[in-house]
C-alpha cells in the first residue's frame, strides 16, 4: 500500500512533514522519504529502509538538514522514493501511492521515444519515476497528470511539491484518497486525517477522484475537476485505514463498529464473550458484542505495535512466526469459554489458524471466527495490500482449486453469498482452520455500513466487479482520444 504527507505554510514546516509522514507509517514497511523546499537550500531529500527500523529512528539524527515551508514524505511499500525531477516543467520532487500493473509496458514505450530510466532499484522499475516520465510528456502538469491517468493500469495518486506549493493528483477512479488539511498559516495533505488533530490541522475536503489541485499557503487552486465515477478502495474501512481517519468523511472505526452490530444483531452464536484479534477487528468486535449482546472482553492482546502485519513479510516462515509472535491470549479469559473471535479478513489463513491452535491449547471450549468482509476470492489489481504474488495464496483459491480442478472456475458462484458453492466454500475454510463455527459479513452489510452507494465502491476483492481507471479515463475523454486518433 503506501501513504503520504504533504504540508505547505508561511512558516517552516520540517515538523510537521516529520510527524505527518510518521503518522502514515501502518500504510508501509519498505522505504520512507522526505523532501523539503528552501529559496536558499534549494531541494533537500532522505530516502531510508524501514523494513527493520521504524520511520521516526531513521530520520530524527538528519531533520537539521531539513528546511524551508514546503515539503512532502511518503511511506512506501513499492520504490523509493521521493524522487527530484529537473525538467521543462520546472525542478520538482514527486512521491506516489499507486500499483502500475503495466509498468513495464509504459517503460518500454518511453525508452522506444528515447527517454531514460535512472532511478532503478534491484534492476525493478521504479514506478514513480515512471509516472513522472509521463508528467514530463504533458506541456503543464495537468496535461502530463491526464497522461498519467489515461495509460495506468492499477492505481496512482501523487503528490508534486513545486517551489512555491504542492499539486496533489488524486488516483483516477478515487481508489486511494488524498485529504486536505487546513492549520493557522497553511495547508496540509494526506493520505490519513488521523495525521492531521495533533499537528494543529482541520480537515478542508477530499480530493476528488481524478481531481488535480494545487495548494500554497494562501489557498487551494482546483487545476482539474473531480472525475464523474468513482471507485475508492472498501478494504481502508475493513482494514488498512487508520481507526481515526476519514475517507470521504465516514469514518474508519465507527463503519467497523456498524458492520459488528449488523452481524451480531442477526447471528446468534452461543458464545460466552466476544473478542477482537488486535487491531483492525477490536471495532468490529465491540459492535458485535453490543449487537449481540454478548459482553467484550480483552482475550487476545497485541503486545507492542512495534510487530510488522503478518501479511507483509514476504516470505512464508516469517510470515508464520510473526503472525505467532504478535499476539498474546490471556488465558485466564480463555479457559473453559466459548469465545467469538472477531478478525477482519482471511487472506492466506495462516495467522487464524495458528491462533485458533493457541487458542484451544489455552483452554477453549470452542471458536467461533466471525469476520468483517466477505471472502477474498479476487486477487486485487489495484491496490497492493498483501504481498501475495497470486490469486493462489488466497486460501479460497486455493480451496476452489480442490473442489473444481480448477481455481478459476465458478467463481461467481464462490463470490455470492448463500449459493451452495459459498456455503461448501465457508465450511472448508472453517475445517481447514479448526474453528468451531465462521461466518463472514455480507457485501450488502458492508456496503450498508460504510455508506456510500455501492457504485462508488470497490469491491473487486470480494465479487470481482470493477472500473478499469485508464479505460473509464478513455470513456471520459472520447472526444480528446478522437481528436489524438485524427492527428
Amino acid at each position: 500500500m503506501g501513504g503520504f504527507f504533504g504540508v505547505v505554510a508561511k512558516r517552516p514546516i520540517v515538523n510537521d512533514l516529520f510527524y505527518g509522514t510518521d503518522y502514515n507509517s501502518h500504510l508501509g514497511t519498505k522505504r520512507a522519504g522526505m523532501v523539503t523546499f528552501d529559496r536558499e537550500a534549494g531541494f533537500n531529500r532522505a530516502i531510508h529502509s524501514i523494513e527493520r527500523d521504524y520511520f521516526r529512528s531513521k530520520f530524527e539524527e538528519e531533520l537539521g538538514k531539513f528546511k524551508g515551508n514546503v515539503g512532502i514524505g511518503v511511506i512506501s511499500d513499492t520504490d523509493p522514493q521521493p524522487i527530484i525531477v529537473n525538467s521543462h516543467l520546472g525542478r520538482y520532487a514527486v512521491a506516489t501511492v499507486a500499483k502500475v500493473n503495466n509498468a513495464r509496458e509504459i517503460a518500454e514505450e518511453l525508452l522506444a521515444e528515447r527517454m531514460h530510466l535512472s532511478e532503478l532499484s534491484a534492476n525493478r522499475i521504479n514506478q514513480t519515476e515512471l509516472m513522472a516520465l509521463l508528467v514530463n510528456m504533458g506541456k503543464d502538469f495537468e496535461e502530463g497528470i491526464s497522461k498519467v491517468h489515461s495509460r495506468v493500469e492499477g492505481s496512482c495518486s501523487m503528490l508534486i511539491m513545486t517551489e512555491d506549493g504542492i499539486i496533489a493528483a488524486r488516483d483516477y477512479l478515487g481508489r486511494t484518497p488524498i485529504v486536505i488539511g487546513r492549520g493557522a498559516d497553511g495547508y496540509a495533505l494526506t493520505s490519513e486525517t488521523s495525521a492531521f488533530p495533533n499537528l494543529g490541522y482541520e480537515r478542508v475536503r477530499d480530493v476528488g477522484p481524478g481531481e488535480v489541485v494545487k495548494v500554497t499557503a494562501d489557498g487551494i487552486e482546483e487545476l482539474v475537476g473531480s472525475a464523474r465515477r468513482e471507485q475508492i478502495c472498501s478494504f481502508l474501512w475493513v482494514y488498512y485505514g487508520f481507526p481515526a481517519s476519514d475517507y470521504d468523511g465516514i469514518n474508519a472505526e465507527e463503519m467497523r463498529e456498524a458492520c459488528g452490530r449488523a452481524m451480531g444483531k442477526t447471528d446468534r452464536s452461543d458464545a460466552d464473550s466476544v473478542c477482537g484479534i488486535p487491531d483492525s477487528g477490536v471495532g468490529f468486535a465491540l459492535g458485535y458484542a453490543e449487537g449481540n449482546g454478548i459482553p467484550y472482553r480483552r482475550s487476545v492482546l497485541k503486545y507492542t505495535p512495534t510487530w510488522p502485519r503478518s501479511f507483509t513479510p514476504s516470505t512464508q516462515d516469517r510470515r508464520n512466526l510473526v503472525a505467532k509472535m504478535k499476539l498474546i491470549p490471556n488465558r485466564a479469559l480463555l479457559e473453559g469459554q466459548s469465545v467469538v473471535f472477531c478478525d477482519d479478513s482471511i487472506v492466506r489463513g495462516t495467522q487464524l489458524r495458528d491462533n485458533v491452535k493457541e487458542f484451544f491449547e489455552g483452554g477453549v471450549r470452542a471458536v467461533h471466527a466471525r469476520i468483517s468482509c466477505p471472502p477474498l476470492v479476487y486477487g486485487c489489481p489495484f491496490i497492493g495490500f498483501t504481498s501475495s504474488k497470486s490469486d493462489l495464496e488466497l486460501i479460497t483459491r486455493q480451496i476452489i482449486r480442490d473442489f473444481e480442478g480448477d481455481d478459476s472456475a465458478k467463481l461467481e458462484a464462490y463470490s455470492k453469498t448463500g449459493t451452495p458453492e459459498y456455503e461448501r466454500m465457508v465450511s472448508e475454510i472453517a475445517k481447514r482452520l479448526g474453528l468451531t463455527s465462521l461466518k463472514f459479513c455480507t457485501i450488502e452489510d458492508m456496503v450498508a455500513s460504510i455508506g456510500l452507494p455501492k457504485s462508488r465502491i470497490c469491491t473487486h476483492c470480494f465479487d470481482g466487479t470493477s472500473f478499469q481507471p485508464c479505460r473509464a479515463w478513455a470513456e471520459d475523454h472520447k472526444e480528446e482520444v478522437r481528436k489524438g486518433y485524427e492527428e
